[in-house]
């Protein structure tokens, strides 16, 4: 059965900004992917929030701030709670995601838009699936089913594949890279042939990429020439996306021995670096066959890294010795680790966020009024401690006399009084009590070995060697070059402009891990989809590829689109198809007939339009962040509505037969029910005196003598029927 089909752009269309769409299949609504972009454009959040309350599921492409950056928000301070589908890898990498810019971001301001707590509550509501896998969705996505497939880029990367009943697909692939790189192997495009809506990007289709040796070199040539002259190499980076592809390379560049890089120092330098690393190697079997060949034969994990040395902060990195390479995020230098080395290396005119430690006044406030605080706590805390009486003990129990009158309880002490020992009053007779203080015995921990060694047990603590001198004098020279950052002193958040001379050189090399613009059209023109919807792209590189579209892949121009930010665009396949409301007192009246798995019934009836009062508002109105009702955000769906014409009105109708049988499945019904059927010419004959054959306008013909035989047989060509 045709479905409707609406397509929504929230974000990204005619421009580069992060993509966020909503996709309407009937009744239930994807929101697929919502990114965010470096600034936190509340653009896009007002867009979502108009839908909010429409949404059913998410769908999330890749694991970066880009496909997923606003999802903690929409979470945590919108509500929004549906299932959202993701793979394995964007799951766990898209955490490291966040977790790296949420922290890069509180180290140098007061970042309050969503926190850490966000983070986790938004994660802990994807529903991860595997590459291929099908997934039925219920209730109101009854019919719906959704499969990912590979899309290179980014370890775990995903294009979308939603088909509804089996009859119309639905493929949204964007940011796909169809080429096999050193941890991934490519998109698989191709094999998702003639769909019936294909939405794809324009990003990349007017770039034209080099080749990948070419490439290569030019990052050896650059790293080499600066590292020979004394300086620093820095790399911006992701944090846990295009990062595992460069560190693969520049690993395997410092292995070898004739490249000249074995005499410096390579670091990756992010909150989660360890963690990402250790995410890759247990994600083995997501990437190329290479890499799992690699892991399968030699036994060794192809992200155990000989070379890169893994840092989380500054301290880490003080401690390798200059010139070094430094991977570091994040890639825009907006925040984190790769905008204050930036900064340290002589920027230009820039605004510097940083945290620095409180003095004078500041400090002493501070100070005073956390003395407050922890005298308050130890004041509430011996107002509630209560004494654990030891297990030898027994419950001691007031008597009856105290109980009942009111005289103030004494208070409990760490010796066990005498004059409490004399209030006791039991029927049994019970051992004597001696003041003792109380006693906890460490309770020994064994396995299956005996008891654990501990180390500390045998160190000889009185002999200090010389290296672990110094080894404690490193760490203090560390501690003075990192400054604040590695004290426990409070600090605040400062904002200042400075000027400074540049004293670098800027190279650009393409490692993005996109299909350029030969190769998306070359794919384009195997996929050949019925309808295309262009997303996600200047709006020169959008009319590129629309133009194109259009004089090679056979598609008619009102089945391309190109929409623009707030645009909804109609892709449904039959132009003749509409949503309407029925009334209840129609509902009431109308009688249905089942068809395979639909439900059919003629209905006399007329249309009311768009009124004041025929207005489908959303469930709820949206809260907006300061607890008012903002009712200026809340989308209404404007349609129409269908009423039971007046029974005076009603001019009838004639029979209507829908989902006519095919003449061999009838003819098992007709064994099934005792009559002997068999085929002569292509006609059916039963007993012997009626037969039945097709007609010229596709029905069935009823032949034969008026007989027992005639109506039996009728009556079961009838039940095959949906009759209206």
């Amino acid at each position: 059965m045709t479905s409707i089909i609406k397509f929504t752009v929230l974000s990204g269309a005619h421009d580069e900004g992060p993509p966020c769409y909503l996709l309407q299949v009937d009744e239930f609504r994807f929101l697929i992917d919502c990114g965010w972009n470096e600034t936190f454009n509340m653009d896009v959040i007002e867009n979502v929030k108009r839908h909010i309350h429409q949404i059913d599921a998410i769908l999330v492409t890749y694991p970066d701030v880009m496909h997923l950056g606003c999802l903690p928000y929409l979470v945590g301070k919108l509500g929004l709670r549906c299932p959202i589908y993701a793979t394995v890898p964007t799951y766990k990498m898209g955490q490291m995601f966040m977790y790296d810019l949420y922290q890069s971001r509180h180290n140098s301001e007061d970042f309050e838009l969503f926190t850490l707590d966000d983070i986790d509550q938004a994660f802990d509501l994807i529903i991860q699936v595997k590459y291929s896998q099908t997934v039925q969705l219920k209730g109101k996505g009854h019919g719906l089913t959704i499969t990912p497939f590979a899309a290179g880029h980014m370890v775990g990367g995903t294009m979308w594949k939603i088909v509804k009943d089996g009859e119309e697909d639905i493929v949204y692939a964007v940011d796909y890279n169809h080429k096999k790189e050193r941890h991934l192997d490519g998109a698989v495009l191709e094999t998702l042939s003639r769909p019936s809506l294909l939405i794809t990007d324009a990003y990349n289709a007017l770039n034209m990429q080099a080749r990948r040796k070419e490439r290569d070199q030019a990052l050896l040539t650059n790293i080499l020439n600066t590292l020979r002259r004394d300086g620093n190499v820095l790399i911006a980076v992701d944090t846990a996306g295009r990062v595992l592809e460069l560190a693969q390379l520049l690993d395997q560049m410092w292995r070898n021995q004739e490249s000249g890089l074995c005499a410096y120092q390579i670091a990756l330098l992010s909150n989660v670096s360890y963690n990402v690393l250790e995410f890759a190697k247990s994600q083995v079997e997501w990437m190329s066959e290479k890499i799992m060949r690699m892991f399968e034969d030699v036994r060794t994990n192809p992200f155990q890294f000989r070379h890169i040395t893994l840092c989380h902060n500054f301290s880490d990195l003080a401690r390798i010795p200059d010139p070094k390479a430094v991977l570091a995020s994040v890639p825009d230098l907006e925040c984190g680790f790769s905008r204050d080395l930036f900064i340290q290396s002589d920027p230009s005119t820039v605004e510097i966020r940083k945290r620095v430690p409180l003095e004078g006044e500041e400090l002493e406030t501070f100070l005073i009024k956390q003395k407050e605080g922890k005298l308050a706590a130890e004041a509430a805390k011996k107002e509630t401690q209560v004494t654990e009486d030891s297990d030898e003990e027994m419950e001691v129990e007031s008597s009856p006399a105290s109980s009942s009158s009111k005289v103030p309880k004494t208070p409990k002490h760490d010796l066990m009084m005498v004059e409490e020992a004399k209030a006791r009053s039991s029927f049994f007779k019970q051992a004597k009590f001696y003041p003792m203080f109380p006693s906890k015995e460490e309770k020994l921990k064994w396995d299956e070995y005996g008891e654990p060694i501990r180390g500390e047990d045998y160190a000889v603590k009185d002999i200090v060697t010389v290296q672990e001198e110094k080894q404690e004098q490193e760490k203090m020279d560390v501690k003075e070059k990192a400054g604040p950052e590695s004290s426990n002193v409070p600090t605040k958040c400062i904002k200042s402009k400075q000027t400074i001379a540049i004293k670098c050189s800027l190279s650009y090399i393409d490692f993005e891990g996109l299909s350029d613009g030969e190769s998306i059209k070359r794919i384009l023109t195997i996929v050949k989809p019925r309808q295309l919807i262009v997303i996600h792209g200047t709006t020169e590189a959008t009319d590129h590829l629309v133009d194109f579209a259009k004089k090679n892949l056979g598609i008619a121009g009102d089945k391309i689109f190109a929409p623009k930010i707030g645009e909804c665009v109609d892709a449904s396949t039959q132009s003749l198809l509409y949503q309407v409301k029925l009334k209840d007192s129609l509902m009431s009246s109308v009688t249905f007939a089942q068809a395979k798995d639909a439900h059919l019934a003629w209905v006399d009836g007329q249309i009311h339009l768009a009124s004041s009062g025929h207005r489908a508002v959303a469930d709820k109105l949206t809260e907006s962040e300061e607890g008012s009702t903002d009712q200026g955000n809340v989308e209404t769906d404007v349609i129409p509505e269908l009423d039971a014409l007046p029974l005076n009105q009603v001019k009838g109708h004639g029979t209507v037969f829908v989902n006519p049988p095919r003449l061999s499945d009838f003819k098992q019904v007709l064994t099934k029910a005792g009559v002997q059927a068999e085929f002569s010419g292509g006609v059916l004959v039963c007993n012997g005196v009626i037969a039945l054959r097709k007609t010229e306008g596709g029905g069935i013909g009823l032949e034969g003598l008026v007989c027992e035989d005639y109506y039996k047989i009728r009556q079961l060509l009838y039940d095959q029927f949906a009759v209206i």
